[in-house]
């Protein structure tokens, strides 16, 4: 069973300050968490985390993680506008994007964000618009599949992100040209894994580019950027993934490749946001119907507007029925929202306890692309945030949608 971080004594109290729906946050636990990361990958000198903001775009929630500190990935021109807002300045941003706007980099580069290049053409195309800055990321694409002990992770080969090696090779001696004097190589290979090995692999696969690179081109590389990729439990027989595993195996690899190639100094970065968020917010909830026909129904206050997850993906996140933890999950329900859509549903025969209208519903692990998914479809609106601090009060640190925010945008 998932246990909550807020008790049912407590959020009756949230929820007369605050009406359903809403996504909460745990200050404390993001706080830990941020720590543990940092403490698994003490041993290189150069760590960063560059939290992804499309995960939680929320500036309360970065200031948090600035104050931890952390910097940003940002992959848009209003992502990059809300880091600069928070405080975040030069190296402290990675700009990550794909078919990128050149008013974007225009952006990135007055920010004096690095800058990760997704595709060779690019190159040509950021000197034209902005300029070419002496410290400059490229992503890299091995193509085909990415393997673990011979299981299959992922398709690097049907992504649309990234260079090809020999487009590596070339790209980095065309930079060196153009004034480039450091570099660094970024991947992201594999989706919300909680295998321990998923880094340490991903991580020598890079390292090994890293000296190849250097080999061919001179470059000097002084960062790897392992991306994202480590999940988190969804389920309740799920093991989260060790961090402190993974960042042992990460350094084992550092040292049996990058060390004897002299390149030590190789700062090592992560944008773990998933990771670092998911598990430490959560959307509340009210049952407002019932609805018995060939399967038994029950509608929240919620919908996929809210939690766009299960709907697209069909992912699963737990639910908690508040008060009613330790009774027995003998109802079999599809757990829906309101929207003209039937993947709306949050849980398809999902085993809970009997329902009643007024329950408070908590869908856990929606601290990381939860709210920031959400959409107006059907005229919807997007819910509030709330965060719960580490004294135990409660900030607002997003307000709910109104009306007249849906109609801001329209001549009527």
């Amino acid at each position: 069973m998932k246990k909550t971080f807020v008790n049912y004594e407590q959020l009756n109290e949230i929820v007369k300050k605050y009406p359903t729906p809403f996504h909460l946050y745990d200050e404390k636990g993001i706080r830990q968490n941020a720590r543990a990361l940092k403490k698994a990958f003490e041993w290189n000198k150069g760590f960063k985390e560059y939290f992804a903001v499309k995960a939680t775009p929320n500036p309360t929630i970065l200031k948090i993680l600035k104050e931890e500190g952390f910097g940003v990935d940002c992959s848009s021109y209003t992502e990059l506008m809300m880091s600069e807002k928070v405080g975040f300045k030069g190296d402290e941003i990675m700009f990550s994007s794909n078919v990128t706007p050149k008013e974007d980099f225009i952006y990135a580069r007055k920010l004096d964000a690095i800058i990760n290049l997704d595709d060779i053409t690019h190159i040509d195309f950021l000197d034209k618009v902005a300029g070419i800055p002496e410290t400059i990321s490229c992503r890299y694409n091995p193509g085909g599949e990415f393997l673990i002990n011979n299981a299959i992770m992922d398709t690097p080969g049907d992504a649309k992100y990234g260079f090809t090696k020999p487009q590596l090779i070339e790209g980095f001696k065309i930079l060196i040209k153009k004034g480039v004097k450091e570099f660094g190589l970024h991947a992201f290979l594999a989706s919300n894994t909680i295998a321990n090995e998923y880094y340490p692999v991903l991580a020598k696969k890079l390292f090994e580019t890293s000296v190849e690179l250097k080999k061919e081109t001179g470059a000097h590389i002084t960062f790897i950027n392992l991306s994202g990729g480590i999940g988190i439990p969804y389920h309740p027989d799920q093991q989260k993934a060790d961090i402190f595993s993974v960042g042992k195996g990460v350094k084992e690899a550092f040292e049996e490749i990058l060390v004897p190639a002299g390149m030590s100094d190789v700062s090592i970065y992560t944008e773990l946001g998933r990771f670092v968020l998911g598990p430490y917010g959560c959307l509340v909830s009210r049952a407002i119907h019932e609805k018995h026909i060939h399967k038994d129904y029950i509608g929240l206050d919620a919908c996929a507007a809210n939690l766009m997850r299960p709907a697209i993906y069909g992912a699963y996140h737990h639910i908690t029925v508040m008060g009613k933890e330790n009774e027995p999950c003998d109802y079999k329900y599809d757990v829906t929202g309101g929207l003209c859509e039937n993947n709306d549903k949050f849980a398809i025969d999902r085993m809970l306890p009997k329902i009643d209208i007024g329950d408070l519903i908590v869908i856990h692990d929606t601290g990381a692309h939860g709210f920031a998914m959400g959409y107006n479809y059907n005229g919807k609106l997007r819910s509030a945030e709330v965060l719960l601090k580490e004294n135990g009060e409660t900030q607002l640190i997003r307000r709910a949608e109104t009306p007249e925010d849906y109609f801001a945008t329209l001549e009527i």
